[in-house]
Formats: structure tokens, sequence, C-alpha cells
């Protein structure tokens, strides 16, 4: 197995193979927490445009997301893991577009497979990998507005090819919180409201979930599927 770990916006236009769209703060993060909440699908969706759009064909659809951060105005939700917690999304759809992650999986056209990728379930991602043995293996780390690197991705991108190839990172909890002092300052900052410090425990949470977000091309454009392990 070939495994490689790419770079932004260039590597996801550049991923073949098995691919991981990585975002840990918090596109990916927050959709493991979505389809906890009982939500049907989750269609990503490139522009602001695009998600206006899916509400004028269903208006029971629920918009999430953010650019620069910031919830887009006039969604229901931003791109904050936190804003969910608790919620009941039985059966409902959530279209989702965001600064970083959902570009790149938009832009991942040379890609076999998609998967999103996050720390809430890096193992579980590996494993499914594993299953698959697949002969290339593309982990995108999609930093902040898929312009320039962050720790938190990166690390996400080391722990899965650490177990893809069979060794273990005992320190992946501690490596985690310590994101607090790099590119997790944004969440303890009180100047910067739109990310809640409650996300940050919530995105590091490693290893929390058992199951992968498998992307899907459709006639539409894309969709997304819980898969359970």
């Amino acid at each position: 197995m070939d495994i490689q770990i790419l770079h932004l916006l260039e590597g996801a236009k550049n991923a073949r193979g098995m691919t991981v769209i990585i975002d840990v703060f918090r596109a990916f993060s927050l959709e493991c927490y979505i389809y906890a909440c009982g939500a049907e699908r989750i269609i990503p969706v490139k522009t602001v445009e695009e998600a206006f759009a899916w509400r004028k064909k269903d208006p029971s659809c629920i918009l999430a997301g953010e650019r620069n951060g910031i919830m887009v105005e006039g969604f229901d939700y931003g791109n904050a893991p936190s804003q969910f917690q608790g919620l009941d999304l039985s059966g409902r759809t959530v279209i989702h577009t965001t600064s970083a992650g959902v570009q790149g999986l938009v832009n991942a056209s040379k890609a076999d497979v998609i998967l999103t990728g996050s720390l809430v379930n890096a193992r579980a991602i590996a494993d499914y990998i594993k299953r698959h043995d697949p002969a290339s293996v593309s982990l995108v780390a999609m930093g902040w507005n898929a312009m320039r690197d962050t720790e938190e991705d990166l690390l996400c991108a080391e722990y899965i090819k650490a177990l893809l190839e069979g060794k273990d990172m005992p320190e992946i909890h501690r490596l985690a919180d310590e994101l607090r002092y790099t590119e997790g300052r944004k969440f303890f900052d009180p100047s910067k409201p739109e990310f809640p410090e409650a996300d940050f425990a919530l995105c590091t949470d490693v290893d929390r979930f058992d199951g992968v977000i498998e992307v899907l091309r459709t006639e539409d454009g894309f969709e997304t599927v819980w898969r359970k392990q």
C-alpha cells in the first residue's frame, strides 16, 4: 500500500486511489456529530449559492456552514459541533459548505474513493482502509481555508498513516490536547466567538466514533453516507 500525505487544495486535486480529505477544525468532525444526531444524509456543496438552491428545492433541509469560520448569513447553523449537541436530526438532510474541507471533497476528481477525515474517527478510517487494502492511499490535510497547513490536520494525517503502517501512536491524546497551544488557540480567544471553546474538546476527542463517512458522486454533485464499522 503506497501512502501519501498531500496538502491543501492542490493536494486534493492530485489525490489518487482511496483518498481521505482531512478537516479536523471543524468540517469533518462536525459531520460525524451530525450523523450521530440521526441525520439521514449530508450533502456537501462548493458554494453558498448551491446551498440556498437546495433550500428552494427542499425547504425541509438544514443549511450548515461557514466562510472564514463565521456562520453564513441565512443558514440554520454554522460549522460548530457544539451547536448540534442534543439535536434530533432523524431523517433530515443537511447541506454543508465550508472554506476548506468541503472544497477538498469537490476537487478530488481523480480519487477512486473519497472519505472524510477527522481525529474523532481516525482509527475507524484506518481500519476501513486496511479492510479494503487499496494499492494507493492519499491523505490530504486541508488546513486553514485550504491555503495554509495547520497542525491538527497534519497530526490526523500522520496518525492515520501510522495506523495503516501497523504502528500505534500512544501519544495521540496528548498531542491532540496540545493543539490548544497552536491552531486550537482560537477556541480559547474571547474575541473570536465564531470558534466556541466547546468545539475544541469535541474535535479532539480522538477515536470517539466507530464509523466512516464516504463521499458519493451523484448526478447533482455529491452526497455522503455513514458507514458503521
